[in-house]
């Protein structure tokens, strides 16, 4: 099952750099390929050349310059290697300057050990982290064997939405809508509640294959159309064109004005349809949380290491106490917006569970903290109006 992650600059940034350093190993491995090859191939010349020299030594009257000729073939071969070698050792150094170049070695300190309870703790989020990615691409063999050397334990519940995913998507694949559309007709009413079109797709995409099939699939396809029944209040338009279509059939759709309804991008289409609308129903996100999690902290991170370093150049350690809150506000785009958050107007701070939204009578909503240090004699006197109010009568608001 392969979900595409979402890549935001900073994250391609970041794999470019991983690119870099990539090819400097590559051409390190080739080097020794091509070092490993030529030794081989010196030393069968020098067994063959030793080879020769023993029956020269049977006939020859004159035995050291025969020895002097051999001993002087075996140094320059053993020079020549020598030389290959130390090429070696540049291309490897060149590997550890790419590595430098391209990532900050101090990026495990942006962030303290105080942010995990433990160092179990944190080992066991990140291998889980590790595992619902692997399930979400599809490489279940991987996640198996990661959960195995690592003994962590996953539910059969947990693995059971990616691997009935996993195979219905593998199906689409294949062009197999067999598995998608019995999926869809078994969850039909909680997919209408969420205003998915996910099985008249399907039920489309499955007409337009009987079109392609010709005049020979006309009734077929007529029959098949009784599927769109039940969706002909809300796809009425698109209804009609496949209606239409079938004018054209014994002429050929492909130079008819219905030719884009064989257009191959529909199968890429209804993959991201069910992806989409599957992980909706069954409370799952469309991208793992650890490459959300890597693309934000692609983003977030440059941000990090310079409030970091003035923290640190300005002695104010106490400034920001890592567990859960940031120094500053970081933008990460529309795509990592996954829920509303209020930041108070009065004491500049975004809300806890600790500190929660107070609704005050007036309708203005402030922190909690906010409202204790307002309380004046037992009264609340709102800050943006003149309204005075019991404490008590304040509101605890989720959005």
């Amino acid at each position: 099952m392969q979900w595409t992650p979402y890549l935001c600059p900073q994250a391609e940034a970041a794999m470019e750099q991983c690119a870099s350093v990539e090819r400097e190993v590559d051409k390190v491995l080739q080097k020794f390929l091509a070092y490993g090859q030529h030794c081989e191939q010196s030393l069968e010349e020098l067994l063959h050349h030793v080879g020769q020299l023993r029956a020269e030594l049977a006939s020859a009257a004159t035995l050291s310059l025969v020895m002097s000729q051999c001993c002087q073939k075996i140094k320059d071969t053993v020079q020549k290697l020598a030389s290959d070698h130390k090429d070696i050792h540049s291309s490897v150094s060149r590997v550890g300057k790419a590595i430098d170049r391209n990532f900050d070695s101090e990026i495990c300190g942006v962030v303290s050990d105080a942010v995990w309870d433990s160092r179990e703790k944190q080992q066991q989020i990140l291998q889980m982290a590790i595992v619902e990615h692997l399930y979400q691409q599809g490489m279940l063999s991987v996640a198996e064997e990661l959960c195995q050397e690592s003994t962590l334990n996953v539910d059969l519940d947990f693995k059971q939405p990616f691997l009935e995913l996993n195979r219905i998507l593998e199906a689409l694949h294949e062009q197999d809508l067999g598995p998608a559309l019995e999926w869809a007709i078994s969850h039909r009413q909680r997919l209408l509640e969420l205003n998915s079109s996910l099985e008249f797709k399907l039920h489309r995409l499955h007409f337009i294959r009987l079109l392609a099939g010709g005049p020979e699939k006309q009734l077929e396809a007529l029959s098949y159309a009784r599927h769109f029944q039940p969706f002909a209040r809300l796809h009425q338009r698109e209804i009609q064109v496949m209606m239409g279509s079938l004018v054209y059939l014994r002429l050929g759709l492909e130079k008819s004005p219905y030719c884009h309804l064989l257009d191959s991008s529909h199968w890429a289409e209804i993959c991201e349809t069910f992806t989409r609308d599957a992980c909706s129903l069954l409370g799952l996100s469309v991208e793992s949380p650890l490459s959300v999690s890597f693309a934000s902290g692609c983003v977030a991170l440059p941000v990090l290491m310079n409030i970091k370093a003035v923290i640190e150049q300005r002695q104010c350690t106490g400034v920001w106490s890592h567990k859960d809150e940031l120094p500053i506000e970081i933008e990460l785009g529309m795509k990592c917006w996954y829920h509303s958050v209020f930041a108070c107007p009065i004491l500049r701070q975004q809300t806890s569970d600790s500190n929660p939204p107070i609704k005050l009578i007036c309708g203005h909503v402030i922190s909690r903290d906010a409202l204790n240090k307002l309380i004046n004699g037992g009264k609340l006197k709102c800050p943006y109006c003149p309204m005075e109010q019991n404490p008590a009568d304040g509101k605890r608001i989720i959005f």
